[in-house]
């Protein structure tokens, strides 16, 4: 059925997604439709589709091994590495839902729209302050070991994801508020094209969101810097768990600026499109791909294959085999 609708939908490869979390883009938002071929819609559409349950399909044995087995329960690192992971099936199942709706639907209600937007922006936003926590934890681990037991306890690092919750939520729920304050009544039953200018267009959403994004990447720029760098004067001593660490953190900063790219993303759409002038749905595709879907990418190999004790554990459950022995008649 979605297939029937790709084939007439208009081209809006930007989803919410994709532009949605991005500083300055109402010019975006209003960017000419474009009609895409029907083989080259599904094929786009197709694209992430598998992308997104290949990625989600890793990322779900990766919560499989985790619950299944209690030394990860236990460990503060894995928890917070857990959540992320989890938080990065939310984002990326609803980036994508709103990609295949762009081009069945086009249009969809404004309050609909809004259920759909507001786990993206969370988890959006919880990424890269999950990623300074986490880099925080390598941190303490690596150079102040003696009092790690006493800091990075269980307890504390549910209430570190809450932490991380609530200041998502401070940050985005001011929208909804203003939204219900100045729009009236008819605009949350009309249709739009959802986007988040298009449903939290007051000015005061846009400089709101401008300022929290600007304040979060400091802080989590600042932190992760720190950590690298102290993490790097005790690696100086051939500690190979402090080795690790480094790169770790360099693994959660190419991470945060995979996150980051949406934030400069006008600016990077029009430079592709004064070097390729005519490729607009293309450009809006790749930079969803790199923005949404990459970024998601990283979170397995970060743990999943380079950490020793999760692989062990992590490669029994990701393929699946039936691994009963044959039995011969008799």
């Amino acid at each position: 059925m979605i297939v029937n609708c790709i084939s007439f939908a208009f081209e809006r490869s930007s989803s919410d997604a994709d532009m949605n979390f991005t500083p300055g883009n109402n010019n975006l938002t209003m960017t000419m439709n474009y009609r895409d071929a029907f083989v080259l819609a599904v094929g786009k559409n197709v694209t992430v589709i598998v992308l997104a349950i290949t990625i989600n399909y890793i990322n779900a044995t990766l919560v499989h091994t985790f619950n299944k087995h209690h030394i990860f329960k236990s460990n503060p690192r894995y928890i917070l590495f857990i959540h992320l992971v989890f938080n990065d099936m939310i984002q990326l199942t609803t980036s994508i839902s709103l990609f295949v709706f762009s081009y069945a639907f086009h249009t969809i209600y404004v309050s609909l729209c809004c259920l759909l937007i507001l786990p993206a922006i969370f988890t959006t936003q919880n990424t890269p302050l999950n990623l300074a926590f986490m880099a925080a934890e390598c941190y303490i681990a690596v150079c102040i070991p003696l009092r790690y037991n006493n800091i990075c306890t269980v307890k504390r690092t549910y209430i570190v994801i809450g932490i991380i919750w609530t200041m998502s939520s401070l940050s985005v729920l001011p929208d909804v508020f203003i939204l219900l304050a100045t729009e009236p009544l008819e605009f949350l039953n009309s249709r739009v094209y959802c986007s988040r200018d298009s449903v939290f267009r007051s000015p005061y959403s846009l400089k709101k969101r401008d300022v929290s994004h600007i304040l979060f990447l400091v802080v989590v720029w600042l932190t992760l810097f720190y950590s690298y760098f102290r993490i790097l004067f005790a690696a100086k001593a051939a500690n190979a768990d402090a080795k690790k660490a480094r790169n770790t953190i360099l693994l959660h900063g190419f991470q945060v600026l995979l996150c980051m790219m949406v934030y400069v993303q006008p600016m990077l759409i029009q430079l592709f499109i004064y070097l390729f002038p005519g490729s607009l749905a293309s450009i809006h595709f790749v930079m969803f791909i790199i923005n949404q879907i990459l970024p998601r990418f990283v979170s397995p190999i970060v743990y999943g294959l380079r950490d020793k004790t999760f692989r062990q554990y992590f490669k029994s459950y990701l393929c699946t085999v039936n691994r009963h022995p044959k039995t011969t008649p008799t």
